[in-house]
C-alpha cells in the first residue's frame, strides 16, 4: 500500500495555512507520500478557507483534502475556544471513520494534530497510529502550555486574580494578565480544556513546532531540558520552521497595495495589519488614525469592519464613516488605507515596508521575521500577549504597544511607538537584531541547518 501522513487542523485559516505548509515541506523530504488534511467546520466565522484550499488542491496533487460532515453544538460560551473545543469533540467519530478509511488505502505513517484538537489522541491511540502535535505557535507557547499543570498545582488563584508576574522556565517573567484570555478565569470550562491539552501534550509521540532554535534558545533550551514538566515527561520536540505562506503560482495582476509600495522610498512604511480575525471598535479606529496622521510616518493599513458592523453582513468596512472626517483626504500622500486583506507575505518583503504594526499571531510574526521587518507587537486575542512578552523582551525584535487597562490604545500612544520604530536608536536596534534572525531563519532551513536535521530525523522515524 502507498505510504501517508494525516493531518488534522484546527477550523481557522491561520492554523490550516501553517498545517498545509507543513504537509508541502514533508513533501519535499518524502515526495513518495502522500498527505491526507481532515478538515472540519467552524459554527463561527474563522476565515474563509475555501479559496486557499481550491489552491492548493488544484496546485499539488498529493495533498487530498477530506472535507467532515457539518457538526451541530450547542454552546453559549463567551469564548470561541470553547466552541472550537465542543466541534472537536463532537467530531471525534468521524475523524475515526476517517481515519479507518484513509487507512484501508494507505498505510498510515503518522497523525499529526492541531493543539485545539487534542481530543483525538485517543482516536489515534485505538488504530495504533503514533500522533504528533504540531505547534502552530512558537517555543514561548510551548512552553507555557508545557508549565501550565505546575501553574495550576501553584496556585489556587485565577490568573485574573493574581496580579503577579509567573516565572515560566526559558520565558521572561510574564504578567498573570497576560495570560490567554480564555484561561484568566479557572472556573471558566475553557480553563478546563486547555489544562486537558496541556496534558495531553505530553502522551504524544512528540511535538512538531513553528519555531527555529536560533529564534527562541532558551526557551526550547528549558523544555529541552525538561523544565517545563517538572513531574512528567517531556516528548521528543522538533523546530522544524519558520514555515510560511508560499504562493502557488504567479498572480495576473499586480494588487493596488504593492504598486503603491513600489512608488515609495527604501524601508520608509509603516504596514499595519491585524490577522484575519482582528477586529477593532469604531473609536479604537479612529485613535489609530489620529496617530499615524500626527506621527507624519508613510503608512500602508489594513481596515477590518468593526465586531458589530462585521456581523450585520456588510462585506466591507465604510471608510469614510469608520475613520475621522478628511482622514483619507489629508493622507493620501502619504497613506494608503485597504479593505479586509492584502498579500502580507509579498507586502513585507516589499523595500518600502520599514515596519510592521502586528497583532503578534505567530505566522505574522515569521513572516516578518523572514523579510527582516522588526515590529510593534499590538496583541489582541489568542496566546498573542504572551508572544509579545516573547518578542519583546527575550527575543528582542519587536516595541510594545502599550494600552491602558481596558484594552486601549491612545493615538499619542500610535503616534509615539510608530516614530520610536521609524526612527530611534531603539528601533534602529530591533532592526538589526530581527535582519539578524533573517539570517538565521535562512540557514535553519538551509542544507545540514537545524530545521532541515530536525525534519530528517523526523521523517525518518515514519519509515
Amino acid at each position: 500500500m502507498k505510504s501517508t501522513i494525516v493531518l488534522y487542523p484546527a477550523p481557522a485559516i491561520g492554523h490550516l495555512i501553517s498545517m498545509v505548509e507543513l504537509g508541502k515541506l514533508i513533501l519535499t523530504f518524502k515526495p513518495s507520500l502522500s498527505i491526507q488534511i481532515i478538515i472540519t467546520t467552524a459554527p463561527y466565522n474563522s476565515g474563509d478557507t475555501a479559496p486557499y484550499i481550491a489552491t492548493v488542491t488544484a496546485t499539488i496533487p498529493s495533498i487530498t483534502f477530506h472535507h467532515l460532515p457539518p457538526t451541530s453544538i450547542d454552546s453559549a460560551s463567551l469564548h470561541h475556544e470553547n466552541l472550537l473545543f465542543d466541534l472537536i469533540r463532537h467530531s471525534k467519530p468521524l475523524v475515526h471513520q476517517a481515519l479507518v478509511s484513509i487507512s484501508k488505502n494507505y498505510t498510515v505513517h503518522a497523525f499529526i494534530i492541531d493543539f485545539f484538537c487534542c481530543e483525538t489522541l485517543t482516536v489515534s491511540t485505538q488504530l495504533k497510529i503514533p500522533c504528533f502535535f504540531f505547534i502552530t505557535s512558537g517555543a514561548s507557547a510551548m512552553a507555557f502550555f508545557f508549565y501550565l499543570p505546575t501553574l495550576h498545582r501553584n496556585s489556587q488563584k485565577s490568573f485574573k486574580d493574581q496580579n503577579t508576574l509567573l516565572h515560566i522556565p526559558g520565558l521572561p517573567p510574564v504578567p498573570s494578565s497576560d495570560m490567554p484570555k480564555p484561561l484568566l478565569d479557572r472556573s471558566d470550562k475553557a480553563y478546563d480544556n486547555f489544562l486537558a491539552c496541556a496534558n495531553d501534550l505530553c502522551e504524544s509521540t512528540g511535538i512538531i513546532v513553528n519555531t527555529f532554535e536560533s529564534l527562541e534558545p532558551r526557551t526550547i533550551k528549558a523544555i529541552l531540558d525538561g523544565l517545563c514538566v517538572p513531574e512528567g515527561r517531556t516528548p521528543p520536540i522538533h523546530c522544524i520552521g519558520p514555515l510560511i505562506l508560499t504562493k502557488e503560482g504567479k498572480r495576473n495582476v499586480r494588487s493596488e497595495s504593492l504598486t503603491w509600495l513600489d512608488s515609495q522610498p527604501s524601508r520608509s512604511v509603516v504596514f499595519l495589519c491585524f490577522g484575519s480575525l482582528g477586529s477593532f471598535t469604531v473609536e479604537q479606529l479612529r485613535e489609530i488614525a489620529v496617530g499615524l496622521e500626527k506621527s507624519g510616518q508613510r503608512f500602508l493599513w489594513v481596515v477590518r469592519s468593526p465586531v458589530s458592523v462585521a456581523n450585520s453582513g456588510l462585506p466591507d468596512p465604510d471608510l469614510d464613516s469608520l475613520l475621522p472626517d478628511g482622514f483619507l483626504d489629508r493622507t493620501k500622500e502619504k497613506g494608503m488605507v485597504v479593505k479586509n486583506w492584502v498579500e502580507q507575505v509579498e507586502v513585507l518583503s516589499h523595500d518600502s515596508v520599514g515596519g510592521f504594526v502586528t497583532h503578534c499571531g505567530w505566522n505574522s510574526v515569521l513572516e516578518a521575521v523572514c523579510a527582516g521587518v522588526p515590529m510593534v507587537a499590538w496583541p489582541l486575542y489568542a496566546e498573542q500577549r504572551l508572544n509579545r512578552v516573547a518578542l519583546v523582551e527575550e527575543i528582542k525584535i519587536a516595541l510594545p504597544m502599550n494600552e491602558s487597562e481596558d484594552w486601549f490604545v491612545s493615538s499619542d500612544e500610535v503616534e509615539k511607538r510608530v516614530n520610536e520604530l521609524m526612527n530611534s536608536e531603539r528601533g534602529e536596534s530591533v532592526r538589526s537584531r530581527v535582519v539578524r534572525m533573517k539570517n538565521e531563519a535562512k540557514a535553519a532551513m538551509a542544507n545540514g541547518g537545524s530545521s532541515q536535521v530536525a525534519l530528517t530525523k523526523l521523517t525518518e522515524s515514519w519509515n
